[in-house]
């Protein structure tokens, strides 16, 4: 990793790129997931398919396009999320009774055990990593990507950024 320069000292094209917000957000989406995947590495799963789990926990009974929105994934890719948690018994899928279109989601039995046994270990590996920040920096850290992320959504589409097939 470079080494860091002081805020004062104007950023050359070399340091900006390895410390440009795209470099910096891409590191820490790698040690963030690297964290939550070492915490549920026990159970098997991986970040995203736990993240699953934690959606229909906090969100029962939704589609699995709402899934997918809320989630930021296409619906290709949420559609084999949810095939292998239900392969291992952790969701259930039934067709909507008011869309029969549309799959409805939930935790089984399986799954809320497991949701509820990894949810606070998924939580200390996040803890753990902003421990290098103070309560309110790590506030204001959160703030300010949220910031970032509401202002920029017409970037935020599953597939976005990838090159076009020729």
């Amino acid at each position: 990793m470079p080494k860091h320069t002081p805020k004062s000292a104007p950023l050359n094209e070399s340091d900006y790129a390895a410390q440009s917000p795209i470099a910096l957000g891409r590191r820490f989406y790698q040690i963030a997931v690297a964290a939550v995947a070492e915490a549920h590495e026990p159970c098997r799963l991986t970040p995203l398919e736990f993240a699953v789990l934690i959606h229909l926990h906090d969100a029962p009974e939704i589609d699995q396009n709402t899934l997918a929105e809320r989630m930021a994934l296409d619906r290709t890719s949420t559609g084999a999320l949810v095939y292998r948690l239900e392969q291992q018994r952790l969701i259930e899928r039934q067709v909507s009774d008011a869309d029969r279109r549309a799959r409805v989601l939930r935790l089984a039995p399986r799954g809320l055990a497991l949701h509820n046994k990894q949810r606070p270990k998924g939580r200390a590996a996040q803890e753990r990593l902003m421990k290098v920040l103070a309560p309110d920096e790590r506030r204001l850290f959160v703030d300010m990507m949220r910031r970032v992320i509401d202002a920029n959504q017409e970037y935020a589409r599953p597939g976005a950024g990838r090159r076009r097939r020729q």
